[in-house]
């Protein structure tokens, strides 16, 4: 997709949401993760976070960080075709704590963003 569409596409977006009737409180915060925040897991093959209204595809940002900082992703994060959640597939993760960093928008442009940790096992938990 070229950098003169995307522009178009996101000025036609933000056309049709300043026109929307939508409430103007409304952000996207996350309602479930997965693994869950704080929680000792397997590794898992992915992270993903499902939010409580829908979020704009093209402003998204999800990093899975292991202690020294590293991003651990595998790949470009996604969202899901009803918009609610974003999900990124993690490189083989090692026993260990890592931090999952997020930044969305949500269709009506508010910016929300936040983070929280989880830790590998050797073994499920």
């Amino acid at each position: 997709m070229s950098y003169c569409y995307r522009l178009r596409f996101a000025a036609a977006i933000a056309i049709v949401i300043a026109g929307s009737a939508m409430p103007s409180s409304a952000h996207s915060f996350p309602e479930q993760e997965t693994p869950a925040a704080g929680a000792t897991v397997a590794a898992p093959p992915a992270v993903t976070i499902k939010y409580d209204a829908p979020i704009e595809g093209l402003f998204d940002s999800l990093q899975v960080l292991d202690a020294a900082g590293h991003d651990q992703s595998a790949g470009p994060p996604k969202v899901s075709g009803d918009g609610l959640e974003l999900s990124v597939p993690v490189k083989s993760l090692v026993p260990g704590d890592y931090t999952v960093k997020w930044r969305v928008v949500c269709i009506d442009t508010h910016h929300t963003e936040g983070s929280y940790s989880f830790t590998v096992s050797t073994a499920s938990q």
